[in-house]
C-alpha cells in the first residue's frame, strides 16, 4: 500500500493558496506575527477585513507552528464576522494537524455551508476525509473544487484526488487523475512520486525511475521516494546506484520504517 502523506508542508500549499485568494492588502494593512493577539496594523473598522487581517495573521502562526495563537486569532476572525467561510476553513486545517478531528470536521461543515463552492475549503475538507479514512466520501470535493474554472491550482486537488484513490485501492482512477495533475504541472512532486509508486507496481521501471529521480532533483528526498528509487535500481541491475540510495537513506532517514525494510532486505 502506498502511504499517503498529508505533512504540514503540504498543507500549507492549500493554506497559502486560500491566503492568496484574499484580496491584496494595502502597505497600510500589512500583518506581522507579534508576541501577542493585540490590534494588528492598519486593522480595519469593517469586520469583513478585520476577519480576513485576522485569519491571514493565524495563517502565518500556523506555518510557525504556533498553533495556540492561531487559535486565538481564528476566534478573534470569527467574532469580527461569523459569516467569514475561509476562517472556518483554517479552524479546520489547525485543528486537523491537532488530531481534533471532530472540531476540524465541525469548521470544515460551517465553511462548506457559508461557500460551497470555494475550490480551497472544498480541497482541505477533501483532504481532511481521506486522512481520517473515509477516501472514497473524499474525492467528490476534489471534483467539487475543480468545477471552478477560476481554480488558480488544480493540479493540487488532482494530486489528491489521485493520492485518496490510490489508498482506497482504486488505481484506475487513480493513474487518472494523478496524469491530470501531470498535464496541469509537470514537477507537481506529489503527482511524480505516486505516478512513480504506480509505474513500479505496472513494471514499467525506466518510467517509474524518470518520474522519482525528477521528484528527488525538485525537493528534499523523502524515506518513501529512495526507498522507491533504491529498489527501481534493484530491479534493474545497478548495484552501484542502488548502494548509493542505500547510504543515502541510511544517512538521511535511519529511523524511518523504509530503511529498516532494507536492513531486513524486504525489498517487495
Amino acid at each position: 500500500m502506498i502511504r499517503l502523506r498529508f505533512a504540514t508542508a503540504a498543507l500549507l500549499v492549500t493554506l497559502l493558496a486560500a491566503c492568496d485568494s484574499m484580496p491584496t492588502l494595502s502597505s497600510s494593512e500589512s500583518v506581522e506575527p507579534t508576541a501577542n493577539t493585540g490590534t494588528v496594523t492598519g486593522e480595519s473598522s469593517d469586520p469583513r477585513n478585520r476577519a480576513r487581517l485576522r485569519t491571514e495573521l493565524a495563517a502565518l502562526y500556523y506555518e510557525r507552528g504556533n498553533m495556540a495563537v492561531a487559535l486565538e486569532e481564528l476566534r478573534q476572525a470569527t467574532a469580527a464576522d461569523p459569516n467569514y467561510a475561509l476562517a472556518y476553513s483554517m479552524f479546520g486545517l489547525v485543528y486537523m494537524d491537532l488530531r481534533e478531528n471532530q472540531l476540524a470536521q465541525t469548521n470544515f461543515e460551517r465553511a462548506l455551508r457559508l461557500a460551497p463552492n470555494d475550490s480551497d475549503i472544498n480541497h482541505n475538507y477533501g483532504s481532511f476525509l481521506c486522512q481520517t479514512g473515509r477516501e472514497n466520501e473524499s474525492i467528490k470535493y476534489f471534483m467539487q473544487a475543480l468545477r471552478n474554472p477560476l481554480y488558480p491550482t488544480p493540479w493540487r486537488s488532482w494530486a489528491t484526488a489521485g493520492i485518496c484513490a490510490l489508498r482506497a485501492g482504486n488505481v484506475k482512477d487513480a493513474e487518472d487523475y494523478l496524469q491530470r495533475a501531470m498535464r496541469l504541472n509537470s514537477d507537481h512532486p506529489p503527482a511524480l512520486l505516486n505516478l512513480a509508486q504506480i509505474r513500479y507496481r505496472q513494471g514499467n521501471l525506466e518510467e517509474a525511475r524518470k518520474l522519482v529521480a525528477r521528484y528527488n532533483r525538485l525537493v528534499e528526498p523523502t524515506a518513501e521516494s529512495l526507498w522507491l528509487a533504491l529498489r527501481i535500481e534493484r530491479k534493474l541491475g545497478e548495484r552501484v546506484v542502488e548502494q548509493s540510495l542505500a547510504t543515502q537513506l541510511r544517512r538521511r532517514h535511519a529511523n524511518s520504517r523504509e530503511y529498516q525494510l532494507l536492513q531486513r532486505g524486504e525489498y517487495d
